[in-house]
């Protein structure tokens, strides 16, 4: 396949396989990270400029100015290119340095918020305010506000279509939620599908999202911090469970499962894969269960993926590991498959 732009890769991202016998299950992981931007969220940086342009609140040569954590900043950093224009992401300490790396190499500007912030604080008040500024004194500039954007949950109409087929019948679909763009877009449309697949949100032990209190958290872009409020674009209605995930849950998921698969996950999808084998097991959902790896661990190894750098955040446990060895050994499942991963049948 010859394709004409780089925005042609977004999409069409294979599947890859966990079966889980004993509980007559598949985990199916659709590799995001395989879009050019390195996550799921090109899909929707993309439809959020496409949007803003077909309204004409962006003009062409316009500014683009968005709050990030690195993911949307990269996928919209390739929107700016395609459309021919400039584009201006707002980060903070949390933001992983090899996503603001990419962000800089594919042309964006890149600008800091001020303040003193802990190490595991997310400062996304101050990102969305000093974007908000930016955009109002740059003439032809557009915040993009992906919290309250529409255009963020319809960017993933494509994500469902490509799942449906695929995969066939989605039983469950397992996700992060920060926005709650992907969250929302994804939920809807799997339930137009099936009503009754079952959907489970995924936020840090520490987000606001669910009602639950507020306290700092290390997982990147991901979930909603105390001081912030959650997005207009997240739709709880379709939403059936919403549960919390601890960083050391998340990262020595994302850790094992480098290890056992060779498969690099980001942080926020370790603790997707963790909540979902925990609901397989439970029993609440079961059948082919579907979650995204919204983004590499390629982007995180001076961080999930540096044993220092944990340990000195006592974010090391051993437990994780054994609780994850006893869901997916072959050793423990009747009629195990020669292999515990493969590749999608569809």
């Amino acid at each position: 396949m010859i394709l004409n732009k780089v925005t042609d890769l977004i999409g069409n991202t294979p599947v890859l396989s966990i079966s889980i016998p004993a509980k007559h299950s598949k985990l199916l992981l659709k590799i995001e990270k395989n879009n050019p931007g390195g996550s799921i969220k090109d899909r929707m940086a993309r439809n959020m400029v496409i949007a803003a342009l077909k309204a004409g609140r962006l003009k062409p040569g316009g500014v683009v100015v968005e709050s990030s954590s690195g993911n949307t900043g990269c996928g919209l950093a390739i929107a700016a290119i395609e459309f021919g224009l400039r584009f201006i992401a707002v980060v903070d300490h949390h933001a992983a340095q090899d996503k603001i790396a990419v962000m800089r190499a594919l042309g964006a500007e890149i600008r800091y918020v001020e303040g003193d912030f802990r190490e595991d604080e997310v400062a996304v008040v101050e990102r969305q305010r000093l974007a908000a500024e930016l955009a109002s004194q740059i003439p032809g500039a557009v915040f993009m506000n992906q919290s309250d954007n529409a255009a963020n949950a319809g960017g993933y109409s494509d994500f469902v279509r490509e799942v449906i087929e695929e995969v066939g019948g989605v039983d469950a679909y397992v996700g992060c939620v920060g926005t709650g763009g992907s969250m929302t877009g994804i939920a809807r449309g799997l339930k137009v599908h099936n009503p009754h697949t079952k959907t489970i949100a995924v936020e840090p032990a520490g987000s606001i999202v669910f009602g639950q209190p507020g306290h700092p958290y290390y997982q990147s872009g991901t979930g909603t911090p105390a001081g912030d409020t959650v997005g207009l674009v997240l739709d709880y209605s379709c939403i059936d469970l919403g549960v919390q995930v601890s960083d050391t849950q998340a990262f020595e998921t994302a850790r094992y499962i480098a290890q056992r698969t060779g498969l690099l996950v980001g942080g926020s999808t370790g603790g997707v894969i963790y909540k979902a084998l925990e609901f397989i097991h439970s029993g609440l959902i079961g059948g082919n269960v579907v979650a995204a790896v919204a983004d590499g661990g390629e982007k995180y190894l001076h961080t999930v993926y540096n044993e220092s750098w944990l340990q000195e955040r006592n974010l090391l446990d051993p437990q994780v590991w054994a609780q994850l060895d006893d869901w997916l050994s072959p050793d423990n499942i009747e009629d195990a498959q020669p292999t515990l991963l493969q590749r999608s049948a569809a």
